[in-house]
């Protein structure tokens, strides 16, 4: 990758990948809401175990992109002169 800017911004996109996801897990609606709520609101949202969840699958995930960036099994920048066409 890049360098430290490009691997932080490509860890946010994926970090946001994998909390939508992870939102799901778990979120069970509650039998007797509190009023002023939706009735869809789950009971208990358990956000910073999601937030845990979606960091350690992204750190993962970015581990092993970097890792296969590094060993040249893919390459960015041949991708995008491929991309680019024979003008590139």
């Amino acid at each position: 990758m890049g360098g430290w800017v490009t691997g932080i911004a490509v860890y946010v996109i994926i970090w946001f990948l994998a909390l939508f996801p992870v939102l799901s897990i778990g979120a069970n609606r509650s039998d007797n809401p509190v009023p002023g709520t939706p009735e869809s609101a789950p009971d208990n949202p358990r956000l910073l175990f999601k937030f845990a969840l979606a960091t350690g699958i992204s750190a993962v995930l970015w581990l092993a992109l970097y890792a296969a960036n590094q060993a040249n099994i893919i390459s960015f920048r041949d991708m995008a002169r491929h991309l680019a066409g024979p003008e590139g």
